[in-house]
């Protein structure tokens, strides 16, 4: 019901004209309030206690007979894949980030000009993609809709963004698709080898091939002989151990392209200086969220042994995004850009937490996760009020914006602080996990990513400050405040930030069951396989 109610929303728009564009925008936003509604009762009956997966559903939907013929000792061969959904620790906190910053995203799109119909279309089967990702638990499945997340986003940012949208438009699908492309090698590699199931009947031995993600860890590592030995009859397919270690590159390289990882950001920074700021909002705060989801569920979790072994590497990876982003956001004139590397800067932090590999560490990167995605949204919103009402976000044509909008200053000013950490705002949580996390194992990089801490706060202080105070232009002044659809999203996700901030019992308890025993899982197959 959570993934599929937007599609309500879009057979309704399909038979509403064009030209009725006050309809349309509020059956967009009202289309959003649905899954948000759903997602925010599925939070509330999780069951935090337990580990695993819950409210799991699976049915066959693809099923193909192989040729067997080249097989010997086989009835039949085929290949399966199921349309499995389900949501754990891990994917719930981010289930709701999605619906909520998709419902702020659209209460923004007032900014839009031009043929509603089709952008509210697009914008609620977006929807659809983000929420198929984190729920879905077949490869395939999950493979399908990640891939439903491009096609909308190509055109939302293509038609709707500013001058050089087009540019931006190509690099986001040049630069994704190959990354989707690696995906699906590595995707089809561990159907074919880890998805293998045998079954014995009256009719003989069958063989299947699935997607199933429950299936393939567990012939990864419940019995990993019984498909891992390449002398048995039935199992001719196998991963070698350096198969498995290129197969968690590749997945480190797909999944790396959309966080961003460090030299797969270029494109990033032209989608958040070109696209909407509703469109942006969505990217920032949910679509770059899916690379590190994949990291961790398909990287880290399926390939605990060589992830722990490029923990340092990891871990690097995640200093060099926090300097560079750090660094060269503090050069910035548009605020866009600053706020484009600060994401780039956030998002190494994540990568910390993960090459922490303790409880601590993950806890910190699926916090940080959360946090920065209500935080960049808030802050793109904030930018996108600010440019419909000067056409400009060059921080040296703004200036005194808290005498003419103490509303949306004040607001910006909380945003800021709490993307440079300050205590009592989810920024400090998710950053001082990660941190801690990290120091029991790299000190090192752990003091040196310190410096990013400091350097967030230099390059925020300063645009923030500069945008606040200091001399307003004359043809500012008369400028209004925040109307109230801009002021709705603005307070709602200040009060998730304040709320992460003032109480993080409500986000870590969902998700320590499932982190901690994705700790142990990790703990004991390394241990396991002398890793």
């Amino acid at each position: 019901m959570i993934t599929f109610s937007p599609l309500l929303g879009i057979l309704i728009l399909l038979f509403i004209p064009k030209e009725r564009g006050q309809y349309i925008k509020w059956i967009g936003i009202a289309a959003t309030f649905i899954p948000l509604v759903l997602a925010g009762w599925l939070y509330a009956d999780f069951n935090q206690s337990a580990g695993g997966d819950q409210y799991a559903e699976s049915y066959e939907w693809i099923h193909l007979p192989l040729n067997a013929e080249f097989l010997n000792d086989l009835s039949s061969l085929h290949l399966r894949f199921d349309y499995s959904l389900a949501v754990d620790g891990l994917s719930l906190p981010l289930v709701f980030l999605t619906a909520l910053i998709a419902t702020m995203a659209a209460l923004a799109s007032f900014t839009i000009k031009k043929r509603w119909k089709t952008y509210f279309i697009l914008f609620l089967l977006l929807e659809i993609g983000m929420f198929g990702v984190f729920m879905a638990r077949d490869l395939f499945l999950f493979f399908v809709f990640f891939e439903v997340t491009l096609v909308p986003m190509f055109f939302l940012i293509g038609i709707w963004g500013y001058m050089n949208r087009e540019k931006a438009a190509n690099r986001f699908l040049l630069y994704n698709g190959v990354g989707s492309a690696i995906m699906l090698i590595a995707f089809l590699i561990l159907i074919t080898t880890a998805g293998f199931t045998q079954i014995v009947d009256d009719q003989g031995i069958s063989i299947y091939f699935t997607g199933s993600l429950n299936e393939i860890t567990h012939n990864l590592f419940s019995d990993p002989q019984s498909y891992a030995n390449t002398e048995h009859p039935q199992s001719p397919f196998y991963l070698s151990e350096g198969l498995k270690w290129a197969l968690f590159v590749m997945i480190l390289v797909a999944f790396g392209i959309k966080l961003p990882i460090f030299p797969f950001h270029t494109w990033m920074l032209k989608v958040h200086t070109e696209a909407p700021p509703s469109v942006v909002m969505i990217h920032s705060g949910i679509l770059l969220k899916m690379g590190a989801y994949g990291l961790i569920r398909f990287g880290i979790l399926l390939f605990p042994e060589q992830a722990k072994d490029w923990a340092f590497v990891l871990a690097l990876l995640g200093l060099i995004n926090i300097l560079y982003g750090a660094v060269l956001a503090l050069v910035q004139k548009d605020f866009k850009l600053v706020l484009a590397y600060s994401s780039i800067s956030h998002m190494g932090i994540v990568l910390l937490g993960l090459a922490a590999f303790n409880e601590i560490g993950l806890q910190g990167a699926v916090f940080q996760m959360v946090s920065h995605g209500l935080i960049s949204a808030l802050m793109f919103l904030l930018v996108g009020s600010i440019y419909e009402r000067t056409q400009t976000s060059m921080l040296d044509q703004l200036g005194g914006m808290s005498a003419s909008v103490p509303f949306m200053s004040g607001i910006l000013v909380i945003s800021g602080m709490a993307s440079l950490g300050l205590p009592g705002l989810s920024g400090f949580i998710s950053e001082f996990l990660s941190f801690l996390g990290l120091f029991g194992s790299m000190k090192v990089i752990t003091a040196i990513s310190l410096l990013g801490v400091i350097l967030t706060a230099v390059y925020v202080l300063r645009g923030v400050l500069k945008i606040t105070f200091g001399p307003m232009p004359e043809k500012y002044k008369g400028i209004r405040d925040a109307r109230l659809i801009e002021a709705v999203p603005m307070v709602t996700l200040v009060a998730f930030i304040l709320l992460l901030g003032i109480y993080p019992n409500i986000l870590s308890q969902p998700i320590d069951m499932t982190v901690n025993s994705f700790d142990q899982f990790i703990q004991q197959v390394t241990v396991g396989l002398g890793g």
